[in-house]
């Protein structure tokens, strides 16, 4: 196990990319403290996730635009048996900084609008500021969400939005929850002499803005 005896937090993780991330870190041991605005889905998660291990998880219902949801979402994390080495990993669009002003030891920017992971002694100390570097971060490409599959479905034809969506990568495929899930564990887990590191989990997509599978 990589993670084990250490706290992650993630946001957005009900479902898509931060479901890949959460079950990821769980399988690794980690014990995961998880948000979301869908509270079926958070709390279905959790059922599941507890019932198989190793690692244990945490949901909490939370809009991270709200300061007080946020706040809750710490205060529960702090309540974690297990509290050391702790992570932030959120898929949510919206930058928390402003929610997390009050909260200097875990604040983080989200740049873009991609997920974010960075190992926890950034977090701890900052050093990231100290050595005026950036945090690294996880930029995923066409990634099979529910997100996607609904957009798809808004095309008119959901099969033909979908291989085009396939065909923008070089494998010929579209990237999947556990590998961002797992990308993220490398991040936190072993890339510790890594600094201001985007990595990209896009099958080739990044390489231009047409079809270029390789795949037959």
């Amino acid at each position: 196990m990589r993670y084990f005896d250490k706290v992650v937090i993630v946001t957005g993780g009900s479902k898509g990319i931060g479901k890949g991330i959460v079950q990821v870190f769980v399988k690794n041991g980690a014990t995961v403290v998880f948000c979301a605005r869908g509270v079926e889905a958070g709390q279905s998660l959790e059922a599941e996730l507890n019932g198989t291990g190793p690692g244990t998880c945490l949901f909490v219902p939370c809009d991270v635009t709200k300061d007080d949801d946020v706040k809750i979402l710490l205060i529960r994390r702090s309540m974690r048996p297990q509290q050391r080495n702790s992570g932030i990993l959120s898929t949510s669009t919206s930058s928390v900084t402003s929610s997390l002003q009050s909260w200097p030891s875990l604040t983080f920017d989200v740049a873009r609008e991609t997920s974010f992971t960075c190992p926890a002694w950034w977090l701890q100390s900052d050093r990231s500021t100290l050595f005026r570097t950036s945090r690294p971060s996880l930029s995923p490409g066409n990634v099979l969400t529910p997100l996607w599959e609904d957009l798809a479905a808004q095309s008119g034809n959901a099969a033909a939005a979908i291989k085009e969506g396939e065909e923008s990568q070089l494998i010929g495929r579209m990237g999947t929850e556990t590998e961002c899930g797992l990308a993220a564990l490398f991040l936190a887990a072993d890339a510790s002499y890594c600094t201001g590191v985007e990595l990209l989990v896009s099958g080739g997509a990044e390489l231009n803005l047409a079809r270029k599978s390789q795949i037959s």
